[in-house]
């Protein structure tokens, strides 16, 4: 089938070339099979598919994926494997490595091809760097004629990790993925088709038996969706400053891009201004409105106040409250959960463990985390015993993990490099490093992901954290017992790792039920980045359902970043911003 000459003539279709490091290229056929050889003796190639350069290797050999790891300096983030397509239904190889249910196989075999999260079976044979500390792997299957070839001669899995400088977009030029993934790959294998627009791969996890998008890509971006009513002047939203995407409104429909990254680089930025302009040109609209986020030092804010164009704000955790909102049913009240890691708040400081009631427009902020100071900024992020150790002393406890230094305590005590934060994300951060001892990490959430690794397989049943009333609007939640509770070591790390999610989710309930008795509501919304992680959200889901409430998750629309850039676009809209 992919050499029948009425799809393309072998001679003058599209043409492979290989190229080696120091040797002679490889054209066609022989590129091909020399690409397989290099990768069963254990070399890294850069492959270019349909949306850019993945980076490949052979999945079963570890010597193979800590080589990868070392030269993309990537230690411990999962990495995707690509399965080769095989047996009576395709998923013969998948079996072999990982638990399927149904779901999981009917999205592997979809037109679309994404990345969906599957637990890892004990004796696959994958090699245990592909996603260390974790029970789930990313697994998809060959969606390109070259890929099919590829597994099909290679007959086993590949580690399939995107073409790139961490956090940035995909790269899809031949002459620049020579230049800037040489350390990388041993050799190349290139097509001669254009790719005009890079696109990563889609994500999905199974979550409360439905598959839900973690990041949109190829396959399922741009996703578009049907608006409630016209929307009178097209509006564009930049979204946020990590796992960026931007959105379009023109009349009843709305389109998100794919998942353009993390920005801050100078290749970051400009693919975003690329898929800005992209993105009208294709759907033959122009804004006259931009919609970004409240933070002033976000590169999306920033470009929004350059544009010439005028510019409306929304506030980080509305917007996500605004994306759920609009993914379901708009025009009920709801209470809505928005839990991540930070979002420039309505007071200047750091939010993240929100909840809001209303509806599209009218987001009313009733409840929060207890706020703490935190010390450092965004190195927070991954350094998760500087969230233990505030928490701690905010608490009034002595850190004993990592030893923080004297000068931290210090600078912590005089209110030096010091943020106040409300973040539910650094509570899982500060949970991880006191139960796992991980301390130090290397990409986002990677010590929540542990956490929820260790929980996954235990039951647990745990009493709500205190709530206080701070004001007649907005109810804190205090996380200090819980932090208390982690300290005393009296069980294992599997228990108090499971703990830890079931005392949020009937934190969650408790909140819910309290609020209940004020106003007028039947749905309860769970959204933001830390409503990726399955265990807290199916707790919560089904202790919310046993008091009949209407859950809502999202679906379509990541419930990350990656879907605030739609979440801006509703609430602008329910504004009268267009």
């Amino acid at each position: 089938r992919f050499h029948a000459e009425p799809l393309a003539c072998p001679l003058c279709g599209p043409q492979l070339t290989l190229e080696e490091r120091d040797v002679a290229s490889h054209m066609r056929d022989e590129a091909l099979l020399r690409a397989v050889q290099l990768l069963e003796h254990g070399a890294i190639v850069a492959v270019k598919g349909i949306g850019g350069y993945h980076l490949m290797c052979d999945a079963c050999s570890t010597t193979a994926v800590a080589t990868l790891r070392e030269r993309k300096m990537r230690p411990d983030k999962p990495l995707a494997v690509l399965f080769p397509q095989c047996g009576t239904d395709g998923l013969d190889a998948v079996r072999e490595h990982a638990h399927l249910d149904a779901l999981a196989e009917q999205h592997l075999l979809s037109v679309a091809r994404p990345i969906v999260l599957v637990p890892r079976l004990p004796d696959s044979t994958l090699a245990s760097g592909i996603a260390p500390g974790l029970r789930e792997i990313g697994a998809f299957l060959p969606y390109s004629p070259l890929h099919h070839l590829l597994l099909n001669k290679f007959a086993g899995p590949l580690v399939a990790t995107s073409g790139n400088v961490s956090g940035e977009p995909v790269l899809c030029d031949n002459d620049e993925a020579r230049t800037r993934l040489k350390h990388l790959a041993d050799a190349f294998l290139h097509h001669d088709r254009r790719i005009a627009r890079p696109a990563d791969d889609s994500v999905v996890r199974v979550i409360r038996k439905r598959a839900r998008t973690v990041r949109l890509g190829r396959g399922l971006a741009p996703c578009e969706l049907s608006l409630p009513s016209s929307t009178p002047v097209p509006l564009l939203a930049v979204g946020g400053h990590l796992k960026t995407t931007i959105a379009l409104a023109w009349g009843d429909r709305a389109v998100v891009s794919p998942h353009i990254g993390d920005l801050g680089t100078v290749r970051s930025e400009q693919i975003f201004r690329q898929v800005v302009m992209d993105l009208q040109r294709l759907y033959g609209v122009q804004a006259e409105i931009v919609v970004c986020d409240a933070h002033p030092d976000y590169a999306t804010t920033r470009w929004a106040r350059r544009s010439g164009l005028p510019v409306v704000t929304v506030q980080h955790h509305r917007a996500h409250a605004a994306a759920l909102a609009g993914e379901q049913d708009h025009r009920k009240p709801a209470l809505v959960f928005t839990w991540d890691g930070t979002g420039y708040g309505d007071d200047g400081t750091s939010w993240g463990g929100e909840t809001f009631f209303g509806t599209l427009g009218q987001w009313r902020r009733v409840a929060s985390l207890r706020p703490f100071r935190l010390l450092g900024g965004d190195s927070a992020g991954r350094a998760p015993w500087r969230s233990a150790a505030a928490l701690c002393w905010e608490a009034g406890i002595e850190w004993v993990g990592n030893p923080a230094p004297s000068l931290a305590y210090t600078a912590w005590c005089r209110n030096v490099s010091t943020h106040w934060s409300s973040a539910a994300g650094r509570l899982f951060d500060a949970a991880a490093a006191i139960v796992l001892g991980t301390f130090d990490t290397t990409f986002e959430g990677q010590g929540p992901m542990m956490l929820e690794a260790c929980a996954a397989s235990t039951a647990s049943t745990q009493p709500p954290l205190p709530v206080l009333e701070e004001s007649s609007e907005l109810l804190r939640i205090d996380w200090a017992p819980l932090i208390t509770s982690l300290l005393t070591r009296e069980t294992s790390i599997t228990e108090r790792a499971a703990a830890v999610h079931a005392t949020l989710a009937s934190t969650i309930l408790d909140v819910a039920c309290r609020l209940r008795a004020r106003y007028a509501f039947e749905a309860v919304g769970l959204t933001g980045g830390v409503f990726q992680n399955r265990v807290l959200t199916e707790l919560a889901s089904a202790a919310l359902e046993r008091a009949g409430f209407e859950v809502w998750l999202s679906e379509r629309i990541p419930c990350n970043d990656g879907g605030l850039a739609f979440g801006q676009l509703m609430e602008a809209r329910a504004r009268g911003a267009a």
